[in-house]
């Protein structure tokens, strides 16, 4: 029986074609049979360990091949790993260990302390990748004789996005499969059967080579990599914790990738900065196309690269976590084309009826959509709603209309939310760990734009003294909160507008933070 279970998919692909390349990170690469055999022998492991059908484990972990190797051993045993952003400091890891009820976590040497330091009650087993991650998988059989499994079974992807703090979107592995990895078919119609999928796998060569920049705690990154193993192709990512652009283009070019996979200007012009400082150093005539998606790549930063790269187009990605890829939008004489996935969104007004052209409205999906939020029944209620043609939509926050000719049009994001160099900060968490300290009365973080970064943090608080120290402030906020949520600059008022309702007056807060910068 044709199944798309993911793990079922792959090893059809890894016994048609086992010697073909897969994955490559720093100086290791793997094959479709040898991601398959270790991602096999690690399921071994985590069983002997008592892990098993809907265990979560978490993934605390850089960019590498253990990475997708941990991914698939999950899948194999019905388990679900949940990615978790290595920058969290103690406090945010052990809300996700919470809030994803986790058995288990593999994490670098370098976080182990955090990570100890975060340990729920529920967490049996903590690996560290090294030494003894090999030991645990060279001990795991590599026979698969793992119970059948199930299309419905669940992919969990937490995003802290414009959802507020971290939650699991659940998805089943068919609608992840034909929803966020295209099908089988990028670009193209999707492939409705998983064992015609593989025969024409087989037949296609070497697939799509796919080089993923940010790192795979992110879910554009995860679901890049699975696009091109799911294709019979390649994927490549640079190792470690930060982002290099001259490795990103050696890997580009070593590995004659087709297409690369960014997020926003934060990557794209430090990319730019890296070819103009090294012309003709990397042959990049395999590239196609450079596609943004997390973040949107400024025209600036598009003219560069496609001035750059004469044979590559740069398309800005759309979609989320909770609706997988929705379209894309190509630029001609500056202006955008809109492609969007027109057989399975459309735009809802407010009483979730398609909107009238040019009423501007909510970008929605329905179809292949995730079952709700882990855990969080009335988050899912709000972003998971009936239509009123009674379909069941998701709803992730972006905002669009419908233009005279019928085509859908990206607006931008509706809901408040910082999105600094592909990173989403939610404001209220960080106005959370400001308000905690005790010369904060009160405080409103917003994003403001920034040549490099796309938006930078930046919060407006009023104090309970005369004079605040605002360094003192901020290193008490780096103590709950990552690093990149920390706000870059503190501007004191004596004032802090809100709404009549109370909420914060986020427009006010973010133009007087420019106002002051301006003066500054």
């Amino acid at each position: 029986m044709s199944s798309f279970n993911l793990a079922d998919v792959f090893e059809a692909h890894a016994d048609a074609f086992p010697d073909r390349p897969a994955a490559r990170c720093g100086d290791r690469s793997v094959t479709f049979g040898q991601l398959d055999r270790r991602a096999t022998q690690l399921a071994h492991y985590w069983q002997s360990q008592g892990i098993g059908p809907e265990d979560h484990i978490g993934l605390v972990l850089y960019n590498s091949i253990a990475y997708l190797e941990c991914m698939l051993a999950a899948w194999k045993i019905r388990a679900r790993t949940i990615n978790v952003n290595y920058r969290y400091v103690a406090d945010e890891l052990r809300y996700v260990f919470d809030n994803a009820g986790m058995v288990a976590v593999i994490c670098e040497p370098d976080l182990a302390g955090e990570v100890a330091a975060a340990r729920t009650d529920t967490v049996r087993l903590v690996m560290e990748v090294g030494p003894d991650f090999e030991a645990a998988v060279a001990s795991g059989s590599p026979e698969r004789d793992f119970a059948p499994r199930s299309e419905e079974d669940l992919f969990i992807l937490y995003t802290g996005g414009t959802t507020g703090m971290p939650r699991g979107v659940m998805w089943q592995h068919k609608d992840l499969f034909f929803a966020a990895l295209q099908g089988g078919n990028p670009g193209g119609e999707p492939i409705p059967d998983s064992d015609a999928l593989t025969a024409q796998m087989k037949e296609n060569g070497d697939g799509i080579h796919i080089v993923a920049a940010p790192p795979l705690i992110h879910g554009s990154s995860q679901l890049a990599c699975w696009i091109a193993l799911f294709n019979g192709g390649f994927t490549a990512l640079v190792p470690g914790r930060s982002f290099d652009a001259e490795a990103l283009w050696q890997l580009v070019d070593e590995t004659e990738g087709h297409t690369l996979n960014i997020v926003g200007d934060a990557m794209a012009l430090p990319l730019v900065d890296a070819l103009e400082a090294n012309p003709g150093r990397w042959n990049l005539s395999s590239l196609l196309v450079v596609a943004s998606a997390g973040a949107v790549l400024s025209g600036t930063a598009r003219e560069k690269l496609e001035a750059l790269l004469p044979g590559a187009m740069c398309l800005n990605n759309f979609g989320s976590s909770e609706t997988g890829h929705q379209g894309a939008a190509f630029y001609e004489d500056g202006k955008p084309i809109w492609i969007m996935d027109d057989r399975h969104t459309v735009v809802l007004d407010d009483e979730n009826r398609i909107a009238a052209t040019g009423v501007v409205g909510r970008l929605a999906r329905f179809g292949h959509i995730p079952l709700g939020y882990y855990g969080d029944p009335e988050k899912t209620a709000r972003t998971f709603v009936t239509g009123a043609d009674g379909r069941r939509y998701v709803i992730p926050g972006d905002m669009a209309c419908y233009a005279e000719d019928g085509t859908i049009e990206f607006l931008g994001r509706g809901a408040a939310c910082i999105n600094s160099g592909g990173e989403k900060v939610y404001a209220e968490e960080v106005e959370e760990a400001l308000k905690s300290h005790p010369h904060v009365f009160d405080a409103v973080v917003v994003g403001v734009p920034d040549d490099r970064w796309g938006q930078r943090v930046e919060a407006v608080i009023t104090a309970r003294t005369d004079a605040p120290d605002a360094g003192a402030i901020l290193v008490h906020c780096r103590d709950h909160v990552a690093g990149y949520k920390v706000p870059k600059a503190v501007h004191v008022v004596t004032d802090l507008h809100r709404q009549p309702s109370g909420k914060p007056n986020y427009k006010w807060a973010r133009d007087h933070a420019i106002a002051q910068n301006s003066e500054g």
